[in-house]
């Protein structure tokens, strides 16, 4: 079995970077370079250099927001698996007329989930019994050796669980006197879960005894109180605990209710069946469930107190009347004072044919076999986060969440360990005994309600030192739009992915297991508050964590394949770990980032009260990812949040804007696109398909443009059908659009095969623009063609990388300190020269000795760039020979 929560071992901490300011000043560069480190991991986290410290941008006494509720021991998949097996063992004895009631063993309630999985690993309770194994259950399911633990388990299993397995198996039920539930006074009565995702049949409303066919005691009618409870009542008007027979317009004719106070049986009040127009019937009354011997008034029952026995019928001679008061089991109708009806489907069964046969009258509602299987078989609703009804204020949710974790761990909020409220948050999301619930402000949208960084717009003046956190790369408004981006080549406004989110979070709130859209990278900075405690498994283990959590926890995924998709379900790291995922951890605190990396899983929860903000990026190396990214959601029929095609051409189209990395990975990956075109185009060919149109896909909404088979949005191309304008599909699922004929179809395009290669050569030239200036550069500097270039050349090299926007290399810097030099000896050389002019008298000034200006001269020979000062320097230097020559004879 599982490791016990108090055994939760934290799993190693994940890489921290701490960048010096020059690192930091380029975001995208940064996260580039520990890439190779970080992404190994999943995640990573960065401390910023000490002074940088955004100001808190949000109006605090206008932000106001309506958190979710979370339920923590719903949030874990194992965990919510036994709550629902819970609630359908619940329904099952519940729609029987009994109430679960769960046992303790050694002082800790019984997992009824776990023993049935034991007993059917085990070889199901036959083997079990037959070989006297109950102790091995008892010892696989960690109760102590020595204490005969195993026959109790027995005898709750049998009692409890055993009657439900075999319904669901839909076997008959071994003979058994006993009443299914004794009150024993250990025994704790179970409260389905209030959720009403997940509850999809209500806990019985009255204490009524299950109907028999013919009997004294006529069903309690609800009090006013009951129906202002239930709003299925109240909307209704209809009371009672069968099926409400609208079809033959039962209408409630007395509106006089009883109070709870008014004690003693009452008369089922008179039906009346009117003869209608054309045939009809027409039933009035207000009696939950009525049975008629006539299409006359029945005012002359001889039990005015007792239920009508039989059923509405037009000809009562028939065999379907004669049936509808024998026992489904033995086909006779005699002693039907043990005789009970089925409340669902109104079926007949005598209370010792059921297998197990019943010792006397149910309580409360009562149902058949057949009911009973078909309501336990019914497959659960899937699971969703409801929202609080109370709207906070900053303020508000703080005090609120301070309060929380004071009261429940008995102290300070400051003083509470990360370490004890980790421990705890995952004991109590693996707790079946325990209902903690929590509220979080999850994805509230920061246009809306402003960003927590700083933001240059036209509402408010910003200061200086806004201003410049304005337009950091590290503001979440920024670093999606940044040149080396690709989200910036989107025009739309994609929620959470560049636009940041914001997260109002309190001790315990949790998010759990997901993945980015599209695998895009995220950022995550927390602005205040306490810690928030991170998960992460890194993308190579993204797979693995998918399959070990369906594995664990096929209940789930069975109603919901795409359930982490839904960000609902966690599942306890150690249990990740056991199976071979693997799990790294880290606390980020206030002023601190977290970076998850393509596909890498994360997962976590809040310490405490706190503010963070959170945006998707993404950068020239996630292209191949958000590729695979769209094939996977092809092969699950997932929807995009954009089309990846658009995206690529859309940055095709503009190669010269591109940084110059982006456009060598756009390069690859339109060529990728292009062959896979060509091929697809050639498969319409061979279909049939002749016709074609072009088509401006990006124009139109995304919902027009889905294909109907896998959802993807379709740009590059689409299948239509004349006949049937409503659909399209993506030329991967041409089988898939419709019946029609061939020459009924036709192809919608955004490009022809000629224009493609076309955008495909402008990127190519754009992504080797930098090797070819650099292959001249390198010529130029090392006159590899004996031949000097020109100062000019060699300025015009460096305008072109400066327009181009090419990185600044360690060939670009060479290339500057070159044009520095020669720029330096241009000067110096025109000084000479004006020296010279000035006469022979200004010799005895000059700076320079002749040693110097012959290593001047040596220096301008060496420079890779024609100079023609050269010239004049020489005579200079001839000239000043001859006059250090004169004054050594004269010797002055």
């Amino acid at each position: 079995m599982e490791l016990g929560s108090d055994d939760f071992l934290p799993p190693p901490e994940c890489p921290v970077f701490e960048p010096s300011w020059a690192e930091f000043r380029d975001p995208l560069g940064y996260i580039a370079k520990i890439r190779p480190i970080a992404e190994k991991s999943g995640i990573c986290k960065i401390r910023p250099p000490a002074d940088w410290q955004p100001p808190f941008a949000v109006e605090v006494d206008n932000f106001r927001f309506t958190p979710r509720i979370q339920r923590l021991n719903e949030l874990e998949a194992q965990t919510r698996v036994k709550l629902n097996y819970l609630d359908q063992i619940a329904k099952f004895w519940e729609i029987q007329g009994s109430s679960l009631k769960i046992p303790n063993v050694e002082r800790r309630i019984l997992d009824l989930y776990s023993l049935s999985k034991i007993v059917v690993e085990e070889g199901g309770y036959e083997a079990i019994c037959k070989d006297r194994r109950w102790a091995r259950v008892a010892q696989r399911l960690n109760y102590p050796p020595g204490k005969n633990i195993g026959s109790l388990l027995r005898s709750h299993y049998e009692r409890i669980v055993y009657p439900y397995e075999m319904y669901q198996s839909g076997a008959n039920l071994v003979q058994c006197n006993t009443r299914p539930f004794d009150n024993e006074e250990k025994d704790k009565e179970y409260k389905p879960h209030s959720i009403p995702l997940r509850q999809s049949v209500q806990p019985s409303k009255f204490n009524s005894y299950g109907r028999r066919a013919k009997r004294l005691q006529p069903d309690p009618e609800p009090t006013e109180e009951d129906i202002e409870k239930n709003p299925e009542l109240k909307k209704l008007q209809i009371y009672g605990a069968g099926p409400k027979m609208m079809g033959l317009g039962l209408m409630a004719k007395d509106k006089t209710l009883r109070k709870k106070d008014k004690e003693g049986p009452e008369c089922p009040p008179t039906v009346v069946v009117k003869e209608e127009s054309g045939g009809d019937m027409k039933v009035e009354s207000n009696s939950p469930k009525t049975y008629v011997e006539s299409k006359e008034e029945l005012s002359h029952s001889p039990e005015p107190c007792t239920k009508m026995t039989m059923r509405l019928r037009r000809n009562h001679s028939n065999a379907q009347f004669i049936e509808s008061y024998v026992c489904r089991m033995c086909s006779r109708g005699d002693e039907d004072d043990k005789l009970l009806l089925c409340d669902g489907c109104d079926d007949n069964y005598h209370i010792f044919c059921l297998l197990p046969p019943l010792p006397e009258i149910p309580k409360g509602v009562w149902r058949c076999p057949k009911c009973v299987m078909a309501e336990c078989k019914r497959p659960p609703e899937a699971f969703g986060f409801e929202q609080a009804t109370r709207e906070y204020t900053l303020q508000s949710f703080g005090e609120m969440a301070d309060s929380f974790k004071a009261d429940y761990f008995n102290m300070p909020v400051h003083m509470v360990p990360t370490e004890l409220v980790e421990k705890e948050f995952w004991r109590l999301v693996n707790s079946i005994e325990e209902d903690v619930t929590v509220e979080y402000g999850a994805d509230i949208h920061s246009k809306e309600f402003g960003s927590g960084f700083p933001v240059s717009d036209s509402k408010r003046h910003l200061t200086p030192e806004e201003e410049e956190y304005a337009t950091s790369g590290w503001n979440l408004n920024v670093m999606p739009v940044l040149e080396q981006s690709v989200l910036c080549h989107i025009n739309a406004d994609i929620s959470g992915m560049k636009v940041p989110w914001l997260y109002v979070g309190m001790v315990f709130s949790a998010f759990c297991w997901h993945i980015e859209d599209h695998w895009s990278y995220s950022i995550n900075y927390l602005h205040w508050g306490e810690p928030k405690t991170w998960y992460g498994v890194p993308s190579l283990a993204a797979e693995h964590l998918e399959e070990v959590m369906k594995k664990l926890t096929p209940e789930l995924f069975d109603s919901q394949p795409d359930l982490l998709h839904q960000l609902v379900t966690l599942m306890n790291p150690n249990t990740l770990m056991s199976h071979g995922v693997p799990v790294v951890r880290t606390n980020q605190c206030a002023g601190e980032f977290v970076i998850t990396f393509p596909r890498a899983y994360h997962s976590g929860f809040n310490q405490g009260y706190n503010f963070a903000e959170a945006v998707n990026f993404c950068t020239a190396d996630w292209l191949p990812a958000g590729r695979q990214c769209i094939e996977h959601y092809r092969r699950l029929r997932r929807y995009c949040v954009f089309s990846h095609e658009e995206l690529i051409c859309k940055m095709a189209a503009c190669p010269e804007k591109l940084d110059l990395n982006l456009a060598a990975a756009v390069h690859k990956e339109m060529f990728i696109m292009v062959q896979e075109e060509r091929r697809l185009r050639k498969a319409l060919l061979e279909k049939g398909i002749t016709e074609a149109e072009r088509e401006a896909f990006e124009l139109l909404p995304d919902d027009e443009r889905q294909c109907i088979k896998c959802k993807t949005t379709c740009f590059l191309s689409a299948l239509a059908c004349y006949d049937c304008p409503d659909g399209l599909v993506c030329l991967s699922h041409i089988n898939d659009l419709c019946k029609c004929s061939s020459s009924r179809q036709y192809l919608r395009y955004r490009y022809t095969l000629d224009e493609l290669p076309a955008m495909l050569h402008k990127l190519k030239v754009r992504a080797e623009s930098f090797d070819t200036w650099a292959n001249k550069v390198r010529v130029a500097l090392e006159v590899e063609d004996g031949r000097k270039r020109s100062l000019e050349e060699l300025r015009a090299l460096e305008s072109e990388a400066r327009e181009r926007r090419f990185p600044n290399s360690e060939l670009l810097q060479r290339l500057k300190n070159c044009l520095s030099e020669a720029e330096a000896c241009v000067s110096q050389a025109l000084g000479l020269v004006s020296g010279q002019e000035a006469g022979p008298h200004r010799v005895a000034g000059l700076q320079m000795t002749l040693a110097e200006l012959r290593a001047f001269l040596d220096q301008m020979n060496n420079l890779p760039c024609a100079m023609h000062q050269i010239g004049d320097v020489k005579v200079r230097r001839g000239g000043l020979g001859m006059l250090l020559r004169d004054q050594r004879d004269w010797g002055t």
